[in-house]
């Protein structure tokens, strides 16, 4: 399970003023906390700087891949951005994101071949977000399509169902995690990948939300995720969860965190 670190964002109070600043030592502090409680990789998002994201991302990955081992993902619809940010990248990000939008496909899919990246895939085009699982597997095979033309590997490419809260539609929860088992089946070697605080939006209790949508997305089986590392008891769900769908050979990772004292 590929665990993305969501923590390093300039929406998040804390972080703005840290990127605006180049405060490295609270960065890497950061960065050092995910990685210790399980991240796998590292997101870096500098989108509420407009005027200075290029350069604030470029920084950004400089800071934290001089204090963690981990490879980034690097989060922007910014193609400049992105470009800036892939230059002084350490060996093989994760571009977040693309869509099925033509101009938006045009400028970041050149970078994902350029760099030899992955890319997360949201499954949307010009029409908009499609309401329904056949709209949205639709757009994931025309941009999995796309892509493979570009000479992009299958494995590089995760697949983003666009998760939307069922508070707004309460279908919205299943539509996703359907649309998830609809691209696991359906293409060989590409994964799935989603952010889980959208589920909740609007509704009480959220984090019980976002840990039961967590286990039923990786029983449809999503294979990776962006969230918080430093949400223990998540986290433990992760490990459980893979032990119990036969992706931890001998339940070995499971028993590493028990003993490191990870679980709940």
């Amino acid at each position: 399970m590929l665990i993305v670190g969501e923590r390093i964002n300039t929406s998040r109070k804390a972080i703005e003023p840290a990127v605006r600043e180049r405060n490295t030592e609270f960065i890497q502090k950061v960065a050092k906390e995910q990685v210790a409680a399980g991240a796998t990789f590292i997101d870096v998002n500098a989108g509420t700087l407009v005027d200075d994201e290029p350069e604030a991302l470029k920084w950004l990955v400089q800071t934290v891949q001089s204090a963690i081992d981990v490879p980034l993902c690097i989060d922007s619809p910014n193609p400049i951005a992105i470009g800036a940010a892939l230059k002084v990248h350490k060996g093989k990000a994760i571009i977040n994101s693309i869509t099925g939008e033509k101009e938006r496909f045009q400028s970041i899919a050149p970078l994902v071949k350029e760099y030899g990246a992955s890319v997360v895939a949201l499954c949307m085009d010009d029409r908009g977000m499609p309401e329904n699982i056949e709209e949205r597997f639709n757009i994931a095979e025309n941009i999995v399509e796309q892509l493979a033309q570009m000479g992009i590997p299958q494995r590089d490419i995760y697949i983003d169902p666009l998760v939307r809260p069922i508070s707004t539609g309460s279908d919205n929860g299943l539509v996703a995690i359907e649309t998830i088992r609809r691209v696991m089946q359906g293409f060989d070697g590409v994964h799935t990948i989603c952010g889980l605080s959208n589920v909740s939006f609007g509704l009480p209790e959220r984090k019980l939300l976002n840990q039961a949508f967590l286990i039923m997305c990786m029983t449809a089986g999503l294979d990776a995720v962006i969230l918080d590392p430093l949400d223990n008891h998540l986290m433990a769900l992760v490990a459980a969860s893979r032990a119990l769908l036969n992706k931890d050979e001998f339940c070995m990772d499971y028993i590493a965190a028990y003993k490191a004292g990870r679980l709940e």
